[in-house]
């Protein structure tokens, strides 16, 4: 059989890795509109391996996202790719927040993701940099890998295993016959499976993550995250410690104006802002799944004092400079018929093509996981 699969990120590369586990025989090709595999998402997120404990269990993600953890894990100590190890705090800003920790901590326990609440000294013991209310959530599972590196070194494996990948080759420019589509085309998947007659209720609606490096001297030593409100799908500003140690703060969850808006001028396309500013539009008027609150308070970002304030409330000392980093965008699925943000993976499958129409963060965790549920009917 020959597959082909559209998308050279995470999930594109693992959902390949997992086929030729089943049907090692088979021929597959790689394409991506890009020059090089993890060109978006998958190479400008922080790296990090989420423990599953924000999750209700209910959900793929539940399901998928502390086995993710493990398999992400063995697969880069196997391949000599760095972990770093670095667990994560929750921390709650006042009291009125701490009702969710415990709620976070039923979500761990359901989901098997090793999270505990911890006493603000016990946090203290931690890091003493992390600023809490009485408790906190303890996340010994959390932990940072260089994503562009385990992007090139999946890669390579694969390209071992005989898949052949083609690059700056957009879905609607490959000409070569295939058996079976796998669309992984992350923030153009909905266009690629509405071409398919498949997923027409479900259109993207990317958000903007802005990052700031900390230079200081003040340093951290475990991941630091807020208390979310668990109603959407965004973690709120946080301190991420990268694979190298590289302290950064972000992101942000700021309505993009078209799909590769990491800048204002970057990949400026006006067909996609109108449609998208449309679209944002309705949904500020109806304040639809509370976009225009959202909105509102996220654009502020765009303010560097803004985020630096917000990352601040998270410990008791930062004092130094930062520096801004590439923004990521965060290809966030909506479902047009009711206004409503998809918060979970979401799969579609029709005859022989797989759509995989959302898959946000912690798809990075999550992928090997992911890539096993998806395929688990492929004999």
């Amino acid at each position: 059989m020959r597959v082909l699969i559209v998308g050279a990120g995470i999930i594109g590369m693992t959902l390949a890795y997992e086929w030729l586990k089943k049907r090692s025989g088979d021929e597959i090709i790689i394409i991506d509109k890009e020059s090089h595999e993890a060109f978006h998402a998958s190479g400008k997120n922080s790296g990090i391996l989420h423990a599953g404990f924000y999750y209700s269990s209910d959900s793929l993600k539940a399901k998928l996202t502390a086995r993710g953890n493990k398999l992400m894990k063995e697969f880069c100590y196997s391949h000599n790719i760095l972990v770093n190890e670095t667990g994560k705090l929750v921390v709650a800003k006042n009291e009125n927040e701490i009702e969710t920790l415990f709620e976070l901590e039923k979500r761990s326990k359901a989901n098997n993701a090793g999270a505990y609440i911890i006493s603000e000294k016990e946090a203290y013991e931690i890091d003493p940099n992390a600023k809490t209310c009485q408790y906190a959530l303890y996340s010994p599972n959390t932990a940072s890998v260089n994503p562009r590196e385990v992007c090139k070194v999946l890669r390579t494996e694969l390209e071992k295993k005989g898949v052949r990948f083609i690059f700056n080759t957009p879905y609607e420019k490959f000409k070569e016959s295939y058996d079976f589509l796998i669309n992984a085309a992350g923030l153009y998947a909905d266009k690629i499976a509405h071409q398919n007659g498949v997923g027409l209720e479900y259109t993207m609606l990317p958000f903007k993550g802005l990052y700031r490096k900390y230079l200081g001297e003040d340093k951290i030593k475990t991941q630091i995250y807020p208390v979310p409100n668990i109603k959407n799908p965004f973690l709120g500003v946080h301190f991420t410690i990268m694979a190298d140690n590289t302290i950064k703060i972000g992101p942000t969850a700021i309505p993009a104006f078209w799909r590769e808006n990491y800048t204002m001028t970057s990949r400026f396309n006006l067909n996609e802002m109108i449609e998208i500013l449309t679209l944002e539009a309705k949904l500020f008027f109806s304040n639809a799944f509370g976009f225009r609150d959202l909105a509102l308070y996220e654009m502020r970002y765009y303010i560097p004092s803004n985020l630096i304030n917000e990352a601040k409330k998270l410990v008791k000392r930062l004092r130094g400079d930062f520096k801004p980093l590439t923004p990521g965008i965060r290809a966030q699925l909506l479902n047009k018929e009711t206004n409503e943000l998809v918060m979970d993976f979401l799969v579609e499958k029709k005859e022989n093509q797989i759509h995989i129409l959302n898959a946000v963060s912690p798809a990075f965790t999550a992928s090997f996981a992911f890539s096993e549920f998806v395929l688990k009917d492929i004999t």
